[in-house]
């Protein structure tokens, strides 16, 4: 199994020489704890956290599995330990007030958090990290009474959380939803109703679990403007906050999965279950849209912990293991042949996995930064703000969660190729890594949900291209300020051709959509994974100068470092940004070729 080692240079290098977080923290109404000194220090014990106690379970834990046995899901051996440990560290709370129990530092610090926790083990991760959307979604939705009773031991990591969406006969179409809630007349609801692929909906962790519940009241317009949002304790909370008795929720059934087996997917019902609204009646989708959102970023992570995850498992293999002679001649003569690191085909496959890992880890950690300054809106009753820099993260939501996902997965699937046929074989552990990531690709909303996500409503619908526009200025930016410099001049022009083409394509999406609608959905998946090819070469271009200025300047500790990230921006422009252009011929082809065939056509028998 790879052993995992948290990348605190890289990160270090993302945050200090990339982005800038002190200066970004030192702007925040909230970000004055967060001075280079504490940060570095809770990266530092979040590492030893997530390599000493956490990775070493994650084999174990895909071994076990979660079990079930009468309603009580029993979670692997090892993992009460483990989150003892995180409750103990204060983890939970880290990016949530201190009125709360909490440590009140920006919300990106979580990120950081959550991308080591999860490359560590991410089956265990999803325990706390569904509490994290309950917990954002109480603080922006819930009365000052709900959140006195819920936020402290949500923030404290005594209880945890999750997110109950998905029914039987409704997957992402959520205006077939059946569930429903019944006033009681004292201000609570009796909820009844069945939801499945509830991840961390029952486990032996916590003292109690808190369920986000979408469900109709009665009289409730039909569809997804008649669906409210409740909280639904395990165990009823007395309002002194102490637990009461076991409300009427169950686990009936958890899911026998390819992946992430450690974590429990459940079948959870709710039998005139007692309940408490949040937010506006019949306005419950759109304040789950803050439970979703931060799930989908939380997703996204995924893709970069498993394409990290992967490469620390492929990159040592790829050195011990000897086979052959590279075709330009023997490089390790005195061995019986040469290790595999030295053949083009192998160091293609690790020089992609590290450019997803690396450029994925920027692309979070900028958006990191959105987050935070949307965060400081609501600290600061700033709705303009809120909504303005909600505006910008939503429209890098499904570009992170679609395509750093897919790309996780192409990561996850690389490492096993590196190892051939050992890659294949369980007790090497990187089969696991891509059956863990599988997932990430599905839950949260399919990659094609993200696609349409990003064209329909955040590109053509809601913005007639003015997101693209406002984001590829960057690029255009990135161009203009690096074109007369040799070194960065292939990156620059190239960037400033793409910004071109991206507003290009937009536009001509929009007019073919005048006459032939089915373009919007035939187009979409292409022009999601194109502007994830696209926004992550924007990455690779600022890691490259960034790279250039040090190694210019002279005298940085690491060369070598600096180096190699030049290296690796060289070989994504060359090598893999060139699937680009692929994405954008097809997203442009005629609806025809894909309308065409009548359903019962399909199979011919």
């Amino acid at each position: 199994m790879p052993a995992y080692k948290a990348p605190l240079r890289d990160i270090r290098f993302v945050m200090n020489e990339l982005l800038d977080y002190p200066a970004h923290y030192a702007s925040l109404s909230n970000g004055k704890d967060a001075d280079p000194e504490t940060v570095d220090a809770i990266l530092v014990e979040c590492a030893k956290l997530c390599e000493e106690v956490l990775a070493p379970l994650n084999l174990s834990g895909d071994e076990e599995g979660a079990r079930l046995v009468d309603g009580q899901v029993f979670t692997p051996k090892g993992f009460k330990e483990a989150y003892a440990a995180v409750v103990a560290g204060g983890w939970q709370g880290l990016s949530h007030p201190t009125e709360y129990g909490g440590q009140g530092l920006p919300m990106s610090l979580s990120v950081m958090k959550a991308e080591m926790m999860g490359s560590a083990n991410w089956a265990f991760t999803m325990y706390p990290g569904l509490a994290i959307g309950a917990m954002n979604t109480i603080m922006q939705h819930g009365t000052e009474e709900l959140k006195a009773l819920f936020m402290p031991p949500l923030v404290d990591g005594r209880w945890s959380g999750t997110m109950c969406l998905t029914e039987p006969q409704c997957g992402t179409d959520l205006g077939q939803l059946k569930a429903r809630a019944e006033p009681r007349g004292d201000g609570t609801y009796a909820i009844t109703g069945t939801k499945m692929f509830i991840s961390a909906g029952e486990h032996d962790l916590t003292d109690n679990i808190v369920h986000i519940v979408l469900a109709r009241l009665p009289g409730a317009p039909p569809g997804t403007k008649g669906i409210s949002l409740f909280i639904v304790p395990k165990y009823e909370v007395n309002p002194d906050g102490s637990l009461g008795a076991r409300n009427k929720v169950g686990c009936s059934a958890i899911e026998h999965k390819m992946g992430i087996k450690a974590s429990a997917t459940c079948v959870i019902d709710f039998e005139g279950a007692t309940a408490h609204m949040l937010a506006e009646p019949n306005k419950g989708l759109d304040a789950m849209f803050t439970f979703m959102n931060s799930a989908r970023i939380g997703t996204a992570l995924q893709g970069v912990a498993h394409a990290e995850q992967s490469f620390q498992g492929a990159l040592p293999y790829a050195r011990e293991r000897r086979s052959m002679r590279a075709v330009s001649g023997k490089k390790e003569p005195e061995q019986v042949a040469d290790a595999i690191i030295h053949h083009g085909d192998v160091r293609r496959m690790l020089l992609t996995q590290k450019a997803i890992a690396e450029g994925g880890r920027a692309f979070l950690y900028f958006a990191g930064q959105y987050a935070d300054h949307m965060v400081n809106g609501v600290v600061e009753r700033d709705m303009a703000k809120f909504r303005l820099w909600d505006d910008k993260l939503g429209f890098l939501t499904p570009i992170l969660k679609g395509f750093l996902t897919e790309m996780g997965l192409e990561a996850a699937n690389l490492g096993m190729q590196v190892y051939g046929g050992h890659g294949y074989i369980r007790e090497h552990g990187m089969e696991q890594i891509a059956r863990d990531a599988r997932i990430g690709t599905l839950y949260e909303g399919t990659t094609g949900i993200q696609a349409l996500d990003l064209l329909g409503r955040k590109t053509l619908l809601s913005t007639k291209g003015k997101a693209v526009r406002d984001f590829s200025a960057n690029l255009l930016a990135f161009g203009k300020r690096h074109l007369g410099e040799a070194e960065l001049r292939p990156f620059a022009w190239t960037l400033l051709k793409l910004a071109a083409e991206w507003n290009w394509l937009t536009a001509r999406i929009m007019l073919i959509a005048r006459k032939d609608r089915d373009i919007v959905s035939t187009a979409a998946n292409d022009f999601l994974m194109y502007s994830g090819y696209v926004t992550l070469a924007y990455f690779w271009g600022l890691m490259a100068a960034k790279a250039h200025e040090r190694l210019r300047d002279g005298g940085p500790e690491t060369p070598d470092f600096y180096r190699a990230k030049l290296a690796t921006a060289e070989f994504y422009f060359a090598h893999v940004l060139p699937r680009a252009a692929g994405h954008a011929a097809s997203m442009l082809a005629p609806t025809k070729a894909t309308m065409q065939l009548a359903p019962d056509h399909f199979a011919m028998t």
